[in-house]
């Protein structure tokens, strides 16, 4: 393996790189001319001077052919008051009246489009229209300029943000670009190393010269695996790391909410092959949800209300008291993270709408975030809902330094090449520079061929029917190392033959067949130079390797070459499997015992605590000669009676009344006969 490939074999991170890479990293050398920092700066250089050209003097009276507000330049003085008249310096007249900025013609023609109304005003009347709104404009009507104030000061009303303004939009192509790019002597003259501006300070980032020195300086020293101790309510986790460098990571949005803290300095652990692993310290991590969005209709509760009036259904209602409840928790755990605020070197929060920045930026007691803050960044890059894992992998993302590959020379002849034939197309004459792209070429029967048997033995392969492969190939004369078409493709780009997509899948069965019956070859590389073990993602697709190796034995391939370490028999494989099974079987049965106690233990419990709420209910007991005694009649009837339904109670009740009748009867009839006797 050469150096390159040795450097750029584990993934690099920004804080902890080594030693000879800080030693010969030097910026690149369109780094630092990509973006000039002057240009944004031209114009208003080239209207002074506009501005001290334009002023004439005529009879020895200084005329100005200029307005200064608005940075253009007229012919005559007829065409200047023409403009002293125009809504577009009026409205100049209105941002500098307020302390805001001014625009140019070209701004002011956006505005005008991005405007609902016509230019020509509104038909409806206004009778709360201020006089000194009215430039220009009939009695009666709205001008351009009235439709365009009004319209700014009901966006500025229904996202005024509270105690904090909203944040900037960049317009496309006018920031710097995301990552400064270096390269170092190491590597070969295609490679280069990104990293993200936004991990730099604002002052770092004016000094784009010193940008290696400061990547010097921020290195940490890697530490141990740290105890982590009980983590609290508040979701922090009390560990040593917490005095080391760190920065804060923050996503809300859509009722979801995602804090951490992460330590810059690396914890080194290790992996099961006994290496050490550069793993992340997190000090600091919590998350929320709650209901706030509306179903299928986007947008916070709150919003709603203040665009279309306040709604009265029980989910608006909820909806209203989840958004108060989620921002009492997030500043709730915002003031229990002030501490680690406040020591982070960094703060990366994404807060889109005006509800969340409110939420985060608002003035509340014990507020940590303040919308001015320094170090406060956005993500530079897409991210996806607000997750603990989503934070992690945005932590990932930030400090892991980018790897370019590029063939400079075969750029620049592509460009050579593009910009003859633009210039061949503009020669001739009678013909449009902009021509159609010819249609594709269909496919051959070879390459449709190849295709079909690429989907065939793709689809065997992530179904693991080993045999059904092994028959496919053998019926259509195919080799195992057959290669996967389109070649070009990216699916194909990391696994381009049976046996890497086999590895990539973690299929032990495919693997073995195909080194054993199939005579695939171990060795063949992939486009990025790494064969089919280096895909293998767990131990039993692995062992598959060397179980080939021992059953084909060390002559049959360079299994060196392949990355394959020695050979394992198959006895060995089944019993290191078996060994697993067990140890996972017993850890899952003391899992199960423990949980049973515990289940056990639960239900003792519970029976005590009912047996002593039923004994309060009795009360004290009483002596026995007290507590017997003869029921009555109507406790016999009722305890006879209990559990009944109303109807089988009144067919009781019926019946024991007939019975009673008839008695009275018998005893009348028998009365009778005795005293006729």
């Amino acid at each position: 393996m050469n150096q390159p490939e040795e450097l750029l074999k584990k993934p690099l991170y920004v804080y902890d790189l080594p030693a000879e890479i800080l030693l010969t990293l030097q910026p690149k050398d369109d780094a630092l001319t990509a973006h000039n920092p002057g240009s944004d700066r031209i114009s208003s250089s080239q209207d002074l001077e506009i501005k001290e050209k334009s002023t004439k003097e005529e009879d020895g009276v200084a005329i100005s052919t200029s307005c200064a507000l608005c940075g253009v330049n007229f012919a005559n003085a007829q065409a200047q008051r023409s403009h002293v008249k125009s809504d577009f310096h009026g409205y100049n007249v209105k941002q500098k009246i307020r302390a805001s900025k001014t625009v140019n013609e070209a701004e002011f023609e956006k505005l005008v489009d991005d405007l609902d109304e016509s230019i020509s005003g509104s038909d409806s009347d206004s009778s709360d229209q201020d006089n000194d709104e009215d430039i220009g404009a009939a009695k009666g009507k709205e001008s351009t300029l009235t439709n365009l104030l009004k319209k700014q000061a009901r966006l500025s009303n229904a996202d005024d943000p509270g105690d904090f303004p909203s944040p900037k939009k960049s317009t496309r192509g006018s920031s710097k670009p995301p990552l400064l790019w270096f390269t170092t002597p190491l590597l070969t003259a295609n490679y280069s190393l990104g990293i993200y501006r936004a991990l730099f300070t604002d002052a770092e980032q004016k000094e784009e010269s010193h940008a290696v020195d400061t990547i010097r300086e921020k290195q940490v020293s890697r530490k141990p695996s740290p105890k982590v101790g009980s983590e609290s309510s508040n979701g922090a986790v009390s560990t040593s790391s917490s005095d080391s460098p760190h920065v804060f990571l923050c996503m809300v949005g859509g009722g979801h909410f995602a804090g951490m803290v992460v330590s810059l300095a690396p914890k080194i652990g290790k992996k099961h092959t006994g290496a050490d692993e550069r793993q992340a310290t997190v000090l600091a991590h919590k998350t929320f949800h709650r209901y706030t969005t509306r179903r299928k209709q986007g947008g916070a509760q709150s919003s709603n209300d203040a665009s279309k009036g306040a709604a009265h259904s029980a989910g608006s209602s909820l909806r209203r008291y989840n958004e108060v409840a989620l921002t009492n928790e997030i500043r709730e755990l915002l003031s229990e993270w002030k501490p680690l605020i406040d020591t982070a070197q960094l703060l990366f929060i994404r807060a889109t709408g005006t509800t969340n920045r409110r939420t985060l930026y608002g003035s509340h007691e014990g507020q940590s975030l303040h919308h001015n803050d320094p170090r406060i960044r956005g993500f530079p890059f897409s991210t996806r809902r607000a997750t603990q894992a989503e934070l992690m992998r945005s932590f990932v993302e930030l400090t892991r330094v980018k790897v370019s590959q590029v063939d400079e020379a075969a750029l620049a002849a592509g460009a050579a090449a593009a910009a003859a034939a633009e210039a061949a197309s503009t020669s001739k004459p009678g013909k449009s520079s902009t021509t159609t792209p010819p249609p594709k070429p269909r496919p051959s029967k070879a390459e449709e061929a190849a295709l079909l048997h690429t989907s065939q033995i793709q689809s065997l392969i992530r179904r693991s029917k080993a045999p059904a492969l092994l028959t496919y190939l053998n019926t259509n004369s195919l080799s195992a190392d057959f290669p996967f078409h389109p070649v070009d493709s990216p699916q194909n780009h990391h696994a381009p033959t049976p046996l890497h997509l086999a590895a990539s899948i973690n299929s032990p069965t495919v693997v073995l067949a195909l080194l054993t019956k199939a005579a695939a070859e171990p060795m063949l590389p992939n486009a990025d130079g790494r064969p089919a073990f280096d895909l293998a993602g767990d131990r039993v697709t692995r062992d598959a390797f060397r179980v080939a190796r021992a059953e084909l034995g060390e002559s049959r391939w360079d299994w060196g070459a392949a990355n394959v370490p020695p050979a394992l028999s198959r006895a060995e494989a089944e019993k290191r499997e078996e060994r697993d099974r067990g140890t996972a079987e017993k850890a899952e049965a003391s899992r199960r015992q423990e949980e049973i106690e515990r289940l056990g233990k639960e239900d003792e419990e519970r029976r005590k605590k009912a047996a002593e709420t039923e004994q309060k209910k009795r009360g004290a007991g009483k002596t026995l000669g007290a507590a017997v005694r003869e029921k009555t009649g109507a406790e016999k009837r009722e305890q006879e009676a209990r559990g009944m339904t109303p109807e089988m109670r009144a067919r009781l009740e019926r019946e024991r009344r007939a019975r009673a009748a008839e008695e009275r009867i018998a005893r009348m009839q028998q009365g009778g006969g005795a005293g006729t006797r």
